[in-house]
């Protein structure tokens, strides 16, 4: 039996007090949540309401000096460093082939990259074949299950994606959900999405980030084991509920 990765079985996640402003304009003040662990919780909401300004926060990016939050886990432990990010550009290294793009995270902290198990994950994701090649050489939907693999390369029990899989077709879309849920689920997730169908597809919990000063509230996903099916009945009526509420002034 393969060992557990002691970081997998990290409690739920909780963020209280958040708050960023931008010189007068203050964007959300203490906005809390708590995500499920493991699960996966979306973040929908219009552009500019600070979804992604909420993430960068909680990866520890600095996106302002009027900036707070907590972030622990149940045990009250912090999850700093203990975070793995995923963006919506895949930023692979075009000089580096693709099993080196995977440990990168490694090499660029001065540790030695795991060759091994780079490998494992490159195969997991369906690209054991291309580990050798260059990422100038694979397609949009490789590209992103590289992007995958070096995320999970860092082990960390809380990930957080920023519409990683905005610029793929729908066709590959739906593929890479299905390995990414398979692969993330023993983790922590909270992913920004603009795609609504996306966030009723993967969420354990959805949220809803709108207003001004923004606030976030709840919708409650279909039942069933994620990825759900776009084609059923319950996934065309939560669909429908669910742009109505980002449709509703002040979303």
């Amino acid at each position: 039996m393969p060992k557990q990765d002691p970081l997998s079985r990290s409690r739920a996640l909780s963020v209280s007090g958040a708050r960023l402003a931008f010189g007068e304009r203050v964007l959300f003040d203490d906005v809390s949540l708590s995500l499920p662990a493991p699960g996966w919780s979306c973040l929908l909401g219009r552009s500019g309401c600070g979804k992604s300004s909420l993430l960068r926060m909680i990866a520890g990016l600095d996106v302002s000096s009027d900036a707070h939050l907590s972030l622990v886990d149940e045990t009250q432990r912090p999850f700093e460093g203990r975070i793995a990010w995923m963006g919506q550009q895949d930023l692979l290294l075009p000089w580096r082939r693709v099993i080196d793009n995977v440990s990168l995270g490694a090499v660029m902290r001065g540790e030695r990259g795991d060759g091994e198990r780079a490998m494992v994950l490159l195969e997991k994701v369906g690209l054991g074949r291309a580990a050798r090649r260059y990422p100038q050489t694979l397609s949009g939907g490789e590209r992103a299950r590289v992007a995958l693999a070096r995320t999970l390369y860092e082990q960390a029990p809380l990930v957080l994606m920023d519409e990683p899989f905005a610029a793929l077709d729908a066709m590959t879309r739906l593929d890479i959900h299905a390995i990414a849920c398979e692969l993330l689920a023993d983790r922590v997730v909270l992913m920004v999405t603009h795609d609504p169908l996306e966030a009723l597809r993967l969420s354990n919990q959805i949220l809803i980030m709108r207003g001004s000063p923004a606030r976030i509230e709840r919708a409650t996903p279909p039942e069933g084991l994620v990825p759900r099916d776009p084609a059923t009945e319950s996934m065309s009526r939560h669909h429908g509920e669910l742009l109505r509420v980002l449709r509703e002034p002040g979303a």
